[in-house]
């Protein structure tokens, strides 16, 4: 694992550069601002990875962060193949802290996105691989896994000014009671929660990684929830 310095906090070269990139995205332009990117965003991007990192194993033990591309380091290339946008990067920073054994994206976690002017940062698991989706369903209306999803949301909803997301279908699953008092959940194909604002000052500063964290213990119900269901899945 890469070895880096402590976090300073990201500069506002950070945003500045997302900016500018949404507005030129484009090869040329982006391989004569490469040094830029290495420097105000993928640097301090690592630094701020192993510094979360480690004040999430406060609340979360297993949690993992890897300040490397393509694990907690989302890569700025788009995959374009299948898409009508063949703009070829993202316009945002995206971190991911995930928890369990399975491929990282099929973990709960805790998530941070940065795409100028707005900050967002989310708990849960976005979309549920197919085998996951039964045992999301299954899980809701278990009498024991049921009753304990809805209390962790009403503790998460407590804790701050939180969104929950993932809501897809619009009718209840074939097989389930649309009856059901926690039938609404039986919607989703995903589930997190989600916080967001302007970019705020502590973005740049080293007091990003406690402004994080707080959030994030406000959504730590979610994810243990989901961490759980998901060693229960096949």
């Amino acid at each position: 694992m890469t070895e880096v310095g402590d976090f300073s906090g990201f500069s506002r070269d950070c945003p500045r550069f997302f900016s500018e990139l949404a507005a030129n995205n484009h090869k040329t332009w982006f391989e004569e601002h490469r040094r830029d990117y290495e420097h105000y965003v993928e640097a301090p991007a690592r630094e701020f990875v192993l510094a979360l990192g480690r004040r999430l194993k406060q609340i979360a033990p297993k949690i993992q962060a890897d300040p490397r591309v393509n694990k907690s380091i989302f890569r700025l290339y788009r995959d374009t193949r299948f898409s009508k946008d063949k703009t070829p990067y993202k316009t945002h920073l995206g971190l991911w802290f995930w928890e369990g054994a399975r491929p990282r994206m099929e973990c709960s976690g805790f998530y941070f996105h940065l795409e100028p002017p707005d900050l967002m940062l989310g708990a849960g698991l976005y979309r549920f691989p197919k085998p996951m989706l039964e045992v999301w369903r299954q899980s809701v209306v278990d009498p024991k896994h049921g009753p304990a999803l809805v209390k962790a949301l009403d503790r998460a909803a407590k804790g701050g000014d939180l969104y929950f997301g993932g809501k897809h279908y619009k009718k209840t699953p074939r097989g389930f009671d649309p009856d059901h008092k926690n039938a609404e959940l039986l919607l989703y194909d995903g589930f997190y929660a989600g916080w967001e604002s302007k970019i705020p000052d502590e973005f740049y500063s080293p007091e990003l990684v406690d402004f994080c964290f707080r959030r994030y213990e406000t959504m730590l119900p979610i994810h243990r929830w989901l961490a759980a269901m998901t060693e229960r899945a096949p």
